[in-house]
Parts: C-alpha cells; structure tokens; sequence
C-alpha cells in the first residue's frame, strides 16, 4: 500500500512553502517520509524559480523528531542518521537561499534540530521548543548538539539538553532561539511575508552571505576573509550587482532577478 504524503509543497511566486503534513503524529517523521523531504528539499535547491523557502508544520506540532511508532524505529540507528537525518540538514544549510522557519507548535528532537538548521525562526506564542532527546535516553542527533550550542553556548545547551525541558516562546526569544513570537494565526503569513521580502532580494547574494556566515562558525578570521574575497568576484560579476548600482545611481528601487 503506498503510504500518503508526509508533507506538502505549495509555491506562491519565488516561495515555497514546505508544510509537514502527519498532523495526528504531530508530525513526527519516519524513514520514508525523511527520504521524501530531503528529496523536495534539493529539488527546491536547484530550483532558481525558488528564491527563498518556508518550513512549517500542520496541526498543533512543527515537528516531533523520530515516529516512536515506526516499526524498528532505531534499528541500525546509525546508518538511519547517516541516510535520513543528516541530509535533511544538510539540504537545509547547504541551500543557496533563505530558509524561514514557521514554528507553529512543539518542535522537539530532530524536530528541534531541524528549525534550528534554518536560517530565520518565527515561532507561534502557544508553540514549545524541546531538547527531548534525554527524555528517552538518548543522545541530541540530527546536527543537535552542534546547532544548539553555536545559538545559546556550551551551558545552556548541555541545561536544555540534559534536562530536556520545554522551551517556551518568550524564553526561546530570550535566547535567540528565535527571532520573532507571533499570535498563532498571524505566524505563517508573517513567515511568507519575510519570504516574499527576502526573494524578492538578490538571491546569488544572499545564498553567498549565508555560506560566508555558515563557514564563520567554524573558520578562522583569515580563512572567511579569503573566502568573501572569492565570492565578490562572483557577486561583481553578477546581473544584480550591476542592477542595485544602476538603482543607486538612478534613484529608483532595485529590481532583482537573483542572477
């Protein structure tokens, strides 16, 4: 029997939204549905009619981590991270395009990883933030224990990790865990809305500031300088450059094509 779609893909011009669709499992994921995501998820990186992407939930969760349900859930877990998780993030990071998280409920385990792998993260007030992973014994995977402490530090994250206590939305603001707490039904609209803003910059540009930023978490001063000495070559030669100076010297508001 062919299981049903584990998410949905919806464009609106330049964005795309991408809705984890296993509301009655709070969209908790399994292997097939991993495989499907990070599927879409690169099929929307290669896109250039895609200049920045949305991530949200349906229901009342953004995302549970693993299916606990899934038959022979942790078995071989290893090559179950290798294969299913860690591409989901790497898709995610490695996109040349914003990727905006719209947190509308819980987002624990994997989940947690997962909207932490995003550039941008709005979160619904009702919504909670969960290191769950001790909870049941085990360890923060899916990029967790790494994404986590780059956001808030080594203390608090070992604290959130260790006690796998939840996160409410004033406290995940406080913590920079996010950037913006919105009334539920205001979230994704406000997500789309900065989408939309942010396709209609220039997309080569943005894509090469995200990759200097992610490479500045773990670089030397001197390796990321040498690299944004590379990436302006590209980005002088670009369509766009030559449109904002054209804008700024004509007065005019720019009119970017991401090329």
């Amino acid at each position: 029997m062919t299981e049903e779609p584990a998410h949905r893909v919806e464009r609106d011009g330049a964005v795309a939204t991408v809705t984890l669709d296993r509301p009655d499992a709070l969209n908790a994921q399994t292997r097939a549905s991993r495989r499907a995501l990070v599927g879409d998820l690169r099929a929307l990186s290669a896109d250039d009619g895609v200049r920045c992407v949305v991530l949200t939930g349906a229901g009342r969760a953004f995302c549970a981590g693993q299916d606990l349900r899934e038959e022979n859930a942790l078995e071989n877990v290893d090559a179950t991270i290798r294969e299913t998780y860690i591409p989901i993030v790497e898709a995610i990071v490695g996109m040349p395009k914003p990727v905006v998280a719209a947190i509308n409920g819980a987002a624990a385990g994997a989940g947690l990883s997962i909207a932490l792998a995003c550039d941008v993260r709005y979160m619904a007030e009702g919504a909670v933030l969960m290191m769950a992973f001790s909870n049941i014994a085990l360890v923060p995977d899916c990029g967790g224990s790494w994404l986590l402490p780059h956001i808030v530090g080594y203390a608090r994250a070992f604290e959130l990790a260790a006690t796998g206590r939840r996160v409410a939305a004033d406290e995940a603001l406080a913590l920079d865990l996010v950037q913006r707490v919105l009334p539920a039904d205001e979230l994704l609209a406000a997500a789309q809305a900065t989408a939309g803003a942010l396709a209609a910059r220039p997309t080569l540009a943005l894509g090469w500031t995200k990759r200097l930023m992610r490479a500045a978490e773990q670089g030397s001063l001197a390796d990321v300088m040498e690299l944004e000495a590379q990436l302006q070559v590209a980005a002088v030669a670009s369509s766009d450059h030559a449109e904002g100076v054209n804008a700024f010297l004509e007065k005019r508001d720019a009119r970017f094509e991401g090329r």
